[in-house]
This record gives structure tokens, sequence and C-alpha cells, in this order.
């Protein structure tokens, strides 16, 4: 009898993950015509997030894994990928899987004790790793170009660039489309909860 609810569970969890893959990839490509300055808004992040709550870390990662290789495909990292193809593939690679994986993590820790908490917690840390990521890719990869596109709107201040010039807007952004987008990730957890009782 467990043997065949365990079944029943990981078919749900592939399906759900096939939709989520669609879903990310969907998104992803509308997503690249809203742009604040050189980048598109990352819309993927909730379907990360309900991913990661529902299917676990692995689902999360590989959400995160598809949202990167749509970025690489979709042309939104060109101006990086002409500066250094193997620093932009690991960049947006690495913060698209870790986004993943860390909302999922989180998620499965919290969760046990309090699950609206570990979902608004999952939500707000996918866009924090992926920006982090990203920042950190700049900063290893791109560091010389990124003191170059600084001068023209923030003299020497590079770490204000980085932050406001190249992520401010958009992390914003996507910080509030995944606190705003909670409750409704909370109801499909309690739809599946039910289902499952």
């Amino acid at each position: 009898m467990q043997t065949k609810q365990r079944q029943r569970m990981s078919t749900e969890i592939m399906v759900l993950g096939a939709i989520l893959t669609a879903l990310v990839v969907v998104l992803q490509m509308m997503g690249s015509f809203i742009r604040f300055g050189m980048f598109s808004i990352s819309l993927v992040l909730v379907p990360i997030v309900i991913g990661a709550s529902i299917g676990g870390a692995k689902l999360g990662a590989w959400l995160g894994g598809v949202f990167g290789i749509v970025v690489l495909l979709s042309g939104d990292a060109a101006a990086f990928l002409a500066i250094s193809v193997p620093g932009t593939i690991i960049t947006v690679m690495v913060k698209g899987i870790a986004c993943g994986l860390c909302a999922g993590l989180i998620y499965q820790c919290l969760s046990k004790r309090e699950r609206y908490a570990s979902v608004v917690i999952s939500a707000l840390v996918c866009p924090v790793v992926n920006t982090g990521v990203f920042l950190l890719g700049c900063g290893v990869f791109f560091m010389d170009t990124i003191k170059t596109w600084a001068l023209a709107d923030y003299g020497d201040n590079v770490v204000g660039y980085l932050f406001l010039g190249l992520a401010g807007v958009n992390f914003l952004v996507e910080v509030a489309i995944n606190v705003l987008l909670t409750p409704a990730i909370v109801r499909l957890l309690d739809l599946r909860n039910k289902k499952k009782a």
C-alpha cells in the first residue's frame, strides 16, 4: 500500500516537474521582453520556488538549470558571452541551479516548524541567491569590463554600479513578485497536503 502511494507521489512530482519546466521556458522567453537596464526580469523564480517547495531541492535545482539554459539560448546573456563564454556559462548555470537548490533546502529545513514562513523565506532566498551568484560571477569573470561600463554613470564607483546599475531594479522587482505570489504558493501546498491526507 505504501509503495503504491510512493509511486503515485513520484508520478505526481514528475508531472509537476514537466509542467513547471515548460512554465520556466515560457516565462523566461516572455520575461526577456520586460527589461530594466541591460537585463530582463526573471519571472521564472516563482515556478522554481513552487517546484522546490513541493518537489524538493532536486526539482528546484533542475528548474534552475532549465532557467540557466534558456537564458543562455535566448540571447539574454549576449553582452557577457561576448566577453567570456566560459565565465558566462558558469555564472548563468550556477546562479540558476543554486537559486532552486537553496530555495528547496530552505523550505525543507523550515517547513516542519512553520510552513508559511518557510515559503516566504524560500521565496526571498531564491532571488537573493540568483542575484548574489550573478554579482559574484561579475566580480570573478567580468570586472575589467564592468569598470568600463560603470565609468559613464557611476565613475569609479564600481560597487554602486554592480548593485544599482546591474542588479538594482531587477532584483527588487523579482523579490516583490516572489513575495506577492507567496500566498498562491502556500495555497498550492495546502491543496497538495489535502490530497495526500
